[in-house]
């Protein structure tokens, strides 16, 4: 049996193929990847609420716009939050930590993007999604969280070599081409 391969703390960047609708051009941050299954928080879907209306200790470091994003379609009452890790401070993931949003804030925070919701694969799910071509597994960078979510598919895509980068500029309707 081969060990499996965690992709924990990797970006999950949904195929040009993959086109359901809510995984359609998303770049996903996968927080967990074991035996038993992945999740992962959708990073370019923002919600029109606002953190400031749900969560009003946590409005003033809500990164960007102040809104909650859409981290995918299970449990969207969960929230899920990520900060930058400070100096000396341990990492849930390179450069980044999880927040719990039932403490008050830490008054040293800068930023925290909080999502709604996660995405997530049972056992096999993710690698059989893989397999068929629907995922692309990317390097991610401490900063993608709390990029503007508008064209992240595609910055994510240009910064890659070869054949990625060009799949940045595939056309929504490819039969439009």
């Amino acid at each position: 049996m081969c060990p499996v391969v965690s992709h924990r703390g990797k970006l999950l960047v949904a195929s040009p193929l993959l086109v359901e609708p809510v995984f359609r051009k998303t770049v996903i941050l996968l927080l967990e990847d074991n035996d038993d299954g992945a999740l992962g928080v959708i990073l370019n879907r923002e919600s029109e609420e606002t953190v400031e209306k749900h969560l009003p200790n946590w409005g003033h470091l809500a990164a960007g716009s102040g809104r909650i994003h859409l981290g995918g379609p299970v449990e969207p009452a969960v929230g899920v939050a990520l900060a930058p890790v400070r100096p000396g401070e341990e990492a849930t993931l390179p450069g980044l930590r999880t927040v719990d949003l039932e403490a008050e804030p830490d008054p040293d925070m800068t930023s925290v993007r909080i999502y709604s919701g996660y995405s997530g694969w049972a056992s096999g799910q993710l690698d059989a999604e893989l397999e068929e071509g629907s995922w692309y597994i990317l390097e991610a960078s401490p900063d993608d969280p709390f990029d503007d979510p508008i064209g992240q598919w595609e910055r994510v895509l240009r910064r890659q070599s070869g054949l990625l980068a060009m799949l940045a500029s595939f056309p929504d309707d490819p039969a439009m081409n």
